[in-house]
């Protein structure tokens, strides 16, 4: 077998093996829980449960997502009052304006089992249940494709006559290594409901 061969062999073997692990990667974790009221496209109503999350702030000196990231993952694997190491989980949400990160706990912790984290930038949050409505997409992250995905989402809330409250949240599902095609992404945003 010449050199050429071999190597043509070896990249498309490499190139398949890191499709199956990007595409597998986000299947090894828990997700939040919800419910998909209507489906349109890339557009999604969906009912969530209360979730509880461990939030950073990102908005102080010299915090950024990689420090935020940092912190929230240490938090999962012990560093917290109980010593105890909690699952990670997907989706990774990051607030508009990346002001904040949150890690969702499982959803066999309830908020009273959540240890209390032990630095003190962190917090112990809870999202109320609620119906929002969300955009999926795929690629790389960037403010430009967040906007215009925002922009959308915005648009087909208007025209389904739903009414957004809150601001709005990106979820992302993938670790780094994820191929940009494979990713998933969401932006979300909760919406009224008639009581």
């Amino acid at each position: 077998m010449n050199s050429t061969v071999f190597i043509s062999l070896l990249l498309v073997g490499g190139g398949v093996i890191a499709l199956v692990g990007c595409k597998t990667s986000r299947s090894g974790y828990e997700s939040a829980p919800y419910t998909v009221v209507q489906s349109d496209g890339e557009f999604e109503l969906r009912d969530y449960p209360d979730l509880t999350t461990v939030e950073t702030s990102m908005s102080e000196k010299g915090s950024d997502e990689n420090t935020g990231f940092r912190k929230l993952f240490g938090y999962i694997t012990g560093k917290n009052e109980a010593k105890k190491k909690i699952a990670m989980t997907t989706p990774v949400f990051i607030s508009e304006g990346k002001s904040t990160m949150s890690f969702i706990m499982p959803s066999d912790s309830s908020s009273k089992e959540v240890p209390m984290p032990l630095d003190t930038t962190l917090s112990i949050k809870k999202i109320p249940a609620g119906r929002f409505a969300v955009v999926r997409f795929s690629g790389g992250r960037s403010d430009a494709k967040e906007s215009q995905k925002l922009a959308l989402l915005k648009s087909w809330i208007a025209n389904k006559s739903l009414v957004a409250e809150g601001k709005p949240v990106c979820g992302y599902f993938d670790p780094p290594w994820t191929l940009p095609f494979l990713r998933r992404n969401e932006v979300m945003l909760r919406v009224e409901t008639k009581r």
